[in-house]
């Protein structure tokens, strides 16, 4: 079996339309179809059942993938090491959000800029479900997540924090300083939100759900903080994201929990062999986002 033939496969089995795979790989459609055709040949089986104008595979499809997998990886990482000389090298693309590209990464990004310069980090800016998508179809070596589930079908994930959400408003606010707030006190408000599909976002919009909350949509996290700091709204956002103007006061955090929490994870898809330089990159993110977390109060358990 040839390499290319497998890789091939790998990738219309992925993304299951030969339409897409062609273009993914930059062949055309005739091309990806006589390569499928060579290796059913070579193998004595049919890969995929042609449904009209859609594909499965077939069982000997199914047992072939996780093959064609390993050796594709196995193949990537020989030639990472042979070329690399023993130093880490290697594209890593990584399925990331705003939160967590601003607020936890850049010590790992300049770690890897100073220390390991042969490991290229594509960073995609995607939210939850497309991180998902793309890590299970390949597209993405790993995904950084802020879920509140943490598990996810067809991907391995490791917790890495739990990751602590603050409701921040002006201090000019006239929910400032007020204690006892209910999900009516907030719905009754000016309510400012990142784009829906953020997790955090999606949460506190059903928990206010039964009372008609009105969001402004900002976009992004700065865009937000900048129209809660102006009076425009308040908003729920990772602390991580605010800590720096909760301590100039320039937010103030009001006096409500949200009733769910959210944890910060890495993920990839589930039976992937990661190089040597994708497992640098996640023991190195492991190390240094659990390094960030804060001391426990004293007394807590």
């Amino acid at each position: 079996m040839e390499l290319r033939l497998l890789v091939t496969f790998e990738k219309v089995a992925t993304v299951l339309s030969f339409t897409r795979a062609a273009a993914e790989l930059a062949y055309a459609q005739s091309s990806v179809t006589s390569q499928i055709r060579a290796l059913e040949s070579a193998l004595g089986t049919e890969l995929f059942e042609r449904l009209g104008s859609r594909i499965r595979l077939t069982e000997s499809g199914e047992r072939l993938l996780p093959y064609a997998r390993q050796i594709i990886e196995l193949t990537e990482e020989a030639r990472t090491a042979v070329t690399a000389g023993g130093e880490p090298a290697g594209t890593i693309a990584v399925g990331t959000m705003e939160s967590l590209t601003s607020y936890r990464l850049p010590p790992l990004l300049e770690l890897f800029h100073h220390r390991y310069p042969g490991v290229r980090l594509a960073l995609r800016p995607t939210l939850g479900d497309a991180t998902r998508q793309a890590l299970r179809q390949g597209t993405y070596d790993l995904g950084l997540l802020m879920e509140r589930e943490t598990e996810h079908e067809g991907l391995e994930s490791e917790v890495l924090t739990r990751e602590p959400l603050v409701l921040v408003a002006s201090p000019r606010h006239p929910l400032a300083g007020r204690s006892g707030l209910t999900p009516a006190d907030l719905a009754a408000t000016g309510l400012v939100g990142t784009e829906p599909g953020c997790a955090y976002r999606d949460l506190f919009e059903a928990e206010l759900a039964p009372h008609g909350p009105v969001f402004t949509e900002y976009g992004t996290i700065e865009a937000s903080k900048r129209g809660v700091a102006a009076g425009l709204g308040i908003a729920l956002l990772p602390r991580i994201a605010v800590a720096g103007e909760l301590a100039s006061g320039a937010l103030v955090a009001l006096d409500w929990e949200p009733p769910f929490s959210l944890f910060t994870q890495i993920a990839w898809r589930r039976g992937k062999r990661l190089p040597a330089h994708v497992r640098l990159f996640v023991e190195q993110t492991r190390r240094l986002v659990r390094e960030e977390l804060p001391e426990p109060p004293p007394g807590s358990p």
